[in-house]
């Protein structure tokens, strides 16, 4: 697990970025059941050029700690339908309470969203081994063969239990905290697979704030905090055998551009967030609902086996950050944290489903590229800040 280095700030995100139209389009098409035999052989070697071209593209523009930018993922967390067995039912769509209160913009907010969502109906078992080994096999030759022209660490995303558990409703185990076990089970065999490949494991964990709205709107918090502490009890059940540096975990209250007026406070579930095993934490800290957390540090000690990964660039918005505005986001968090303990990354990812776009790509890599310029403008800043206070001690 990187840290901020001797040599500034590092940067990072946090997964998913835009796929090419063609790719994009034929795995819509697979996941409809629109898509002939012929098209679908295309399928894996459009993943593997696309995964080179993310590989590189992102050495580009600076960004420390990468990731294959889940090209070959239809979704962030709907992809493990195809991994594991039990999943033959129908779910049916999420709610999300902030949208409930303005359906005006439900097709806005949502356009472009496309992904099959089965309920369980059977017993869960892990089923894609073989297909995940060749997956990270790949990955693993594309980033030896890149060299210099890749991200100096790899990141492979996997989907937290509870936020299987979201999209996919259990209508077989009949408690929540069986199915969550159940769950936790299938996919410790992707999370150790991963880490054994090399690669930075990130859990992808929505359930813990996003659960709120989408699974717990009418909870109280205490409620909510009990349902979470039993979420992260099975991702630590899950990734026991896992060594903490090789891990981090991304907490969202979903990548969809909506008032959010319904998302829980950072401060109301910091603290359970905190006992998870994953060493690392990406969290939203750059849209307007949740730019002001980084308060939250003043109040709550960062544990001292964490490193803050805080989004300073938004993923719901075609603005392009100015970089000062960047750099200033991340001296806030280093100031309160400690810069060591801060890397900078975004707050969601830029295309979290195949279809699903809500940032330009030209655009998503610009704000990529103003979130190195403001990591680099943040480095020299904290540095003079230090020098200055040494200053000011010897006088």
């Amino acid at each position: 697990m990187m840290t901020s280095s001797a040599d500034g700030v590092l940067t990072t995100h946090t997964g998913s970025l835009p796929r090419p139209s063609e790719l994009a389009e034929l795995m819509v098409a697979r996941e409809t059941g629109t898509a002939d035999g012929e098209s679908l052989a295309r399928l894996p070697g459009l993943v593997r050029a696309a995964t080179q071209h993310v590989l590189q593209r992102q050495a580009e523009v600076g960004i420390d700690v990468g990731s294959d930018g889940e090209q070959g993922k239809i979704g962030y967390a709907t992809y493990v339908k195809e991994r594991m067995s039990g999943f033959d039912g129908e779910a049916g769509a999420l709610s999300l309470a902030d949208l409930d209160d303005y359906p005006e913009i439900t097709a806005q907010a949502l356009d472009g969203l496309v992904t099959a969502t089965p309920s369980c109906t059977g017993p869960v078992r892990y089923t894609g081994g073989e297909d995940l080994s060749q997956e990270l096999k790949e990955l693993r030759a594309a980033v030896d063969a890149a060299g210099d022209a890749a991200p100096s660490e790899v990141v492979v995303t996997a989907a937290s239990p509870g936020v299987i558990a979201i999209y996919l409703a259990d209508q077989h185990y009949g408690s929540h905290e069986a199915y969550l076990g159940a769950l936790a089970e299938a996919m410790r065999t992707e999370y150790e697979a991963i880490v054994e490949a090399g690669f930075v494991l990130q859990i992808d964990c929505p359930d813990l704030a996003m659960g709120r709205h989408a699974q717990y709107a009418d909870a109280t918090v205490d409620e909510f905090r009990h349902a979470i502490a039993g979420h992260i009890e099975a991702l630590n059940a899950a990734t026991a055998g896992i060594d903490p540096n090789r891990m981090r975990m991304h907490l969202c209250w979903g990548n969809y551009e909506s008032p959010h007026h319904r998302d829980v406070d950072l401060i109301d579930i910091v603290d359970i967030v905190m006992t998870g095993r994953p060493r690392g934490v990406l969290m939203e800290a750059a849209n307007p609902r949740h730019a002001h957390e980084w308060q939250v540090f003043e109040q709550y000690p960062l544990p001292e086996d964490k490193i803050l990964i805080p989004g300073v660039i938004d993923t719901c918005s075609n603005y392009i950050e100015h970089p000062q505005l960047v750099a200033e986001r991340i001296a806030r968090y280093a100031r309160t944290v400690g810069v060591e303990r801060v890397i900078a990354g975004t707050d969601c990812g830029f295309s979290t489903f195949a279809s699903f776009l809500p940032v330009h790509p030209r655009i998503a890599w610009a704000k990529l590229s103003s979130l190195t310029e403001g990591a680099r403008r943040a480095t020299e800043q904290l540095r003079a800040s230090a020098r200055s206070a040494r200053v000011g001690e010897n006088a």
